[in-house]
């Protein structure tokens, strides 16, 4: 029998098997890192971005906070203001308080009773003056009684006297002021 020696074939080919092996062992190392590589690249630029998007974010919340300051600070300012107008306002409603104290004592003053003092502090009124009878005295505290700028209407002093040969009643009556209050316009 003839034999044949296939150690040699079955080496090569062995030996060829063994370097594709090699050949695909290489490939897919060259193939893994490149895939690897091109992921990490990804990663590096995706975190360079959200870097420079936190830096940003972070920018923006500074100048947020500066305005913030400036707007608490214009809060101030504003209650500061509202405070003086309020001052403003209760000022020019008491100013016209006295116009229309004496606006009202005109209206309710008889024609046979003459005034010689006003005083008013703060709130309470003194008035003196004379009149022809005590009708006349009485009429014209009634009318200030009915009065809405005048309240608590008190006789102090009726006295009758002489001014020119005539007999008159002298009086002397105290109040307090009132400011009524006026619907608001709408």
């Amino acid at each position: 029998m003839i034999r044949i020696n296939l150690l040699p074939v079955r080496a090569a080919q062995k030996k060829a098997r063994l370097q594709g092996q090699l050949i695909v062992l290489a490939l897919v190392l060259a193939l893994t890192s490149l895939v690897c590589g091109g992921l990490y690249t990804s990663v590096a630029v995706k975190i360079s971005s959200e870097k420079k998007e936190i830096t940003e974010i972070q920018k923006e919340i500074n100048r947020l906070k500066k305005t913030l300051g400036e707007v608490a600070h214009f809060k101030e300012l504003q209650k500061e203001f509202q405070g003086k107008l309020d001052v403003l306002a209760a000022l020019k409603e008491k100013k016209t308080g006295p116009v229309h104290l004496l606006d009202e004592l005109s209206r309710v003053l008889p024609d046979k009773l003459w005034l010689s003092s006003f005083k008013e502090s703060k709130g309470a009124i003194s008035i003196k003056g004379v009149g022809l009878n005590e009708a006349t005295v009485a009429r014209f505290m009634r009318d200030l009684e009915t009065s809405p700028y005048y309240r608590q209407v008190v006789l102090k002093v009726t006295e009758q006297t002489k001014q020119g040969g005539m007999k008159l009643q002298k009086f002397e009556v105290s109040c307090l002021a009132e400011t009524p209050t006026e619907p608001k316009a709408k």
